[in-house]
């Protein structure tokens, strides 16, 4: 089953979220985790729907676990759908 555009669009958010919350370019996340620098721009606009094994090199880049990424893009996607708008990131440790 593949993702939906709702939940591509809130793992997106939730990456740059975290990213930029970081203090880090696509560039260096893309170096720390040896993911094109492209796909993770893809991915933060929801045009790619990352496969497991991206999604936890991804998160550790981001020093989350694969649990705490996804759990930070479910609850921008529930804020999202509860206040009946377009969502906004807020990704806590």
């Amino acid at each position: 089953m593949s993702a939906s555009p709702a939940f591509q669009t809130a793992l997106g958010l939730a990456v740059k979220a975290r990213r930029q919350q970081l203090g880090i370019t696509q560039e260096g996340l893309a170096n720390d985790t040896e993911l094109h620098q492209r796909w993770i721009s893809n991915v933060e606009t929801g045009k790619r729907n990352p496969s497991y094994a991206s999604l936890r090199r991804l998160a550790a880049g981001l020093d989350l676990t694969a649990s705490q990424l996804i759990a930070a893009a479910e609850q921008i996607e529930q804020d999202a759908a509860q206040a009946n708008k377009p969502a906004v990131a807020v990704v806590r440790r």
